[in-house]
């Protein structure tokens, strides 16, 4: 004999307990709440949003729009919540609006008005009053006349009500994911710019600016010796045309840094060919391309390789290199691979890392594969462009 059947046989009463699990219950609450909640948010809704469009052409009217739909945010925030403790539904919060640039009342007011999820938020306190007169009027009914039934009805209302939050109430991942992309990457971009001019400024006030100053000076001392001691000033015109020579050697280096001629005229072939020549171990160059890309991409293929060849002739004490660039769909793919020794790391402090952040800054991607002893391959994407008009030769 049971414990219960003892209790029975013994003239007990049976133990209370609900009718319905916990999940039936807070299914029935959300229900329930869903006319008075969708009551005061559309008469939220028609009072300002609607008021604000249609005074729209007075002063007050798109001021007024726009606080209208900053409640509505407040709005979808609460009903995110009420939906996350009743119905489970776990919805992330968008990102906030923020305080838009410059400041100002006008600039507030048209961040207001182009904010989707407010405007999303509208559309849901609409589509949710009628929707909630029927679901209070069913789930009343069936507490009161149809409670056999009512976890099955209310469970159908409920993932109703879970796909209208899941669809009108939570945000884009995908658009708040390149939304934070792009703020990281924009602040990589100016970062990686800044710090090019101040190099560009380094190198020219040390050296092709510094050349030009004692030129400048040589060429006034041989002025001045030109009547009383032509021999020397003879030797100081010399000196001098070194010195102009070294600077121009300087100043193409420099430019070759920036953007190399040989790159604008001929190409990628030529170009990774050329730094390829410098490398301290031999290279093998393999670049199949249809068409050239657009210039920036192109640039940013030039240095990527110029930087990860430099890393070889420092570090890895290859001897046998391979670069390989061809396109794949809309890819532009690298891949440089070296016999050395490995162990090449993204936090290593061989610039590997200010790499992907410039690749990730053009929406590129890049990968490292370097096991001690090696051999290393770095492959890198960009996105392809195609090359304009104007940008051929």
């Amino acid at each position: 004999m049971t414990a219960s059947n003892a209790t029975l046989d013994n003239g007990g009463p049976p133990p209370v307990r609900f009718a319905f699990d916990r999940r039936t219950w807070k299914e029935v609450a959300h229900l329930l709440g869903d006319f008075p909640v969708s009551l005061l948010a559309f008469v939220y809704v028609a009072v300002t949003v609607v008021a604000g469009v249609g005074l729209s052409v007075t002063v007050i009217g798109l001021p007024l729009l726009a606080l209208g739909l900053a409640g509505a945010r407040r709005i979808g925030r609460a009903e995110r919540a009420r939906a996350r403790a009743l119905l489970g539904v776990e919805v992330d919060e968008p990102s906030p609006l923020g305080r838009p640039e410059g400041g100002g009342l006008v600039p507030w007011v048209w961040s207001r008005l182009k904010d989707p999820v407010a405007w999303r938020t509208v559309l849901y306190s609409f589509v949710r009053l009628p929707w909630g007169v029927l679901t209070f009027a069913l789930t009343l009914v069936g507490l009161l006349v149809l409670w056999p039934v009512l976890p099955f009805l209310a469970h159908a209302m409920a993932s109703a009500d879970r796909a209208m939050v899941r669809g009108l109430l939570s945000p884009s991942d995908e658009l708040e994911r390149r939304i934070a992309e792009l703020e990281s990457d924009r602040g990589v971009v100016i970062d990686t710019a800044a710090a090019d001019l101040r190099r560009i400024e380094r190198d020219l006030h040390d050296g092709a600016q510094a050349r030009l100053v004692a030129l400048a000076m040589g060429l006034g001392l041989a002025k001045e010796k030109l009547l009383e001691d032509p021999d020397a000033a003879a030797a100081m015109v010399d000196e001098a045309h070194g010195e102009v020579k070294l600077a121009l050697q300087e100043l193409r280096d420099l430019a070759r840094g920036i953007h190399p001629a040989v790159l604008t005229d001929r190409g990628l072939d030529a170009a990774l060919s050329a730094i390829a020549s410098r490398c301290t171990a031999p290279v093998t160059v393999t670049v199949d391309l249809a068409e050239r890309p657009a210039e920036a991409i192109e640039g940013i293929a030039y240095f990527t390789v110029s930087e990860l060849l430099q890393n070889v002739s420092k570090h890895a004490q290859a001897t046998r290199v391979s670069v390989d660039v061809w396109r794949a769909d809309e890819r532009l793919l690298i891949q440089v691979v070296d016999d050395g020794k490995g162990g090449a790391r993204l936090d290593g402090g061989t610039g590997m890392a200010g790499l992907a952040e410039r690749l990730g800054a053009v929406d590129g991607l890049f990968a490292l594969d370097s096991p001690a002893g090696g051999p290393t391959t770095v492959t890198a994407e960009l996105p392809w462009r195609a090359r304009t008009a104007h940008g051929g030769r």
